[in-house]
């Protein structure tokens, strides 16, 4: 299936489907890949500045990645405290990722417009999402961090907002640019 934007023909095909034997659609999946993975370094890493900023503020330890490092201690994995905390912001980047994902599905196949509005929408049902994943996870560890919980799920439910509007602004950029990029280039 094919979706025309600005009079260009973009494939709608997803990573994973049996139509990826010609270049075209190829390239095309490449750059759905690489708008999904700037999008996801963006958002991800707006908001864990925006979490990293509250934190020095409020002198809180509100910042995801140290707290997924102190869960996953918890584990009792064989691995370097070095290592965890890497895992850790795999972790961090890949649930931003999945968000996207998830985005991009929605966007391309018109269940919601590429808009401030939508995007203000998905970062706030991300917050949500993200409060109920921490509570289940700080109730299922033995650690308990000695945090305002409330404060923490307060600023985590705003920096999913920025992460839902700084992914819709990088998704429609590079939108943008592969649009360009097509219109100059015939495959």
């Amino acid at each position: 299936m094919e979706i025309i934007y600005n009079n260009l023909v973009l494939s709608r095909h997803l990573i994973f489907t049996p139509d990826l034997l010609t270049i075209k659609s190829i390239l095309m999946d490449i750059y759905a890949i690489l708008q999904i993975l700037i999008a996801t370094i963006a958002a991800t890493s707006a908001m864990t500045l925006f979490s990293y900023a509250v934190s020095a503020s409020f002198r809180e330890l509100y910042k995801e990645p140290v707290l997924l490092t102190f869960l996953l201690k918890q584990l009792k994995i064989d691995v370097s405290d070095k290592g965890k905390a890497t895992l850790a912001w795999i972790l961090h980047y890949f649930i931003g990722f999945i968000f996207v994902y998830t985005y991009h599905i929605l966007w391309v196949n018109h269940i919601l417009s590429l808009s401030l509005l939508n995007a203000f929408l998905l970062g706030s049902i991300c917050g949500i999402i993200g409060i109920a994943g921490w509570m289940i996870l700080f109730k299922l560890a033995d650690y308990k961090p000695h945090i305002d919980f409330k404060g923490y799920y307060i600023q985590l439910f705003f920096a999913h907002i920025i992460f839902g509007l700084v992914a819709a602004l990088f998704y429609y950029l590079t939108l943008t640019i592969i649009l360009i990029a097509k219109s100059n280039v015939t495959i």
